[in-house]
């Protein structure tokens, strides 16, 4: 059976440098402290609290004293910023650079929407972590919406800036857009496009990952995809394999693998989310290697005969 990784899978740009920024600073021997998971992917948490990563809360971060804490590529609202500086912690800053520039772009646009009477939406999931600190960026003020029953909590007299969560859907943040719009429309707005300043925030290094995995998992007769439970990305590019290919299945680590899912498959595609290490793709890809063939075997319970010699 032949058996492929995806080259393109495996730790985005902004999560491989939280990672090394965070074995770097291990590495000295120095004990770092995580503001929530480093990474979504309880495998990869686990073998960096091996190295000496503890892993802390807000009520625990609230109690530390001079001491490192490393922010996670998510990156964090201004008030953790401000505890840190009242606790005398130093701050190992690991946010992602593109969601860094987008907390700045939030941030600046609020400032002059205040003044406009204007208002921030921002498209995402309820308490992601990045989320999170998007919002912080508005002083909270700003409007989440997830699902289209969320845009009932818009103003729709007012104007709007529209900003999405790096890691959502590309398709899904077009579906919201453009009822956005309509709903201006529908209430006697007719320049609906001028109402909704649209800013395209999602990760091209994620959002490019979809029409690749699309071709990817319809190249072979299974996929399977790597990923943790807790990973939105995961969950968003595994659904993509899975519309394209019905024998995709989504594991966290080897030992769930089952070797029935093989049976009269030629390839298998080994895959897996921005979240994911390569280390752990690799190694689902050896255990998968390992499967032998199993298709064209005669039935369990066949007898071989042969003509009896008189």
């Amino acid at each position: 059976m032949e058996t492929e990784i995806d080259k393109r899978s495996g730790f985005c740009f902004g999560v491989r440098n939280a990672v090394e920024i965070a074995e770097k600073a291990l590495l000295k021997g120095e004990r770092i402290y995580s503001l929530g998971a480093i990474v979504h992917n309880d495998i990869e948490v686990a073998r960096l609290n091996a190295l000496g990563l503890v892993h802390i809360d807000y009520a625990q971060l609230s109690r530390l004293r001079d001491c490192k804490v490393l922010i996670r590529a998510h990156g964090e609202p201004p008030e953790t910023y401000a505890i840190a500086k009242r606790n005398n912690i130093t701050i190992i800053d690991a946010t992602c650079p593109i969601v860094k520039k987008l907390q700045s772009r939030i941030r600046e646009t609020w400032v002059r929407a205040r003044e406009n009477n204007e208002q921030i939406v921002i498209f995402g999931k309820p308490d992601h972590a990045e989320v999170i600190g998007l919002l912080g960026q508005t002083d909270n003020q700003g409007i989440l919406i997830t699902e289209p029953k969320d845009i009932e909590n818009i103003d729709f007299s007012k104007p709007m800036h529209l900003f999405s969560q790096t890691t959502m859907n590309v398709a899904d943040f077009r579906m919201i857009t453009n009822l956005l719009k309509s709903r201006y429309v529908s209430n006697g707005i007719a320049d609906a496009e001028g109402m909704v300043q649209l800013n395209n925030t999602i990760c091209r290094q994620v959002s490019n990952r979809e029409p690749h995995l699309k071709a990817f998992a319809n190249k072979h007769d299974v996929i399977i995809f790597v990923s943790g439970k807790e990973s939105s990305n995961g969950r968003m590019l595994y659904s993509i394999c899975k519309s394209v290919n019905p024998d995709s299945y989504f594991v966290t680590a080897p030992e769930e693998i089952e070797t029935s899912w093989f049976y009269n498959k030629k390839s298998a595609g080994i895959c897996g989310a921005t979240s994911t290490p390569k280390w752990l793709i690799e190694k689902v890809y050896k255990h998968v290697s390992k499967i032998k063939s199993i298709f064209h075997q005669p039935p369990v319970n066949s007898i071989s005969e042969s003509p009896e010699k008189t």
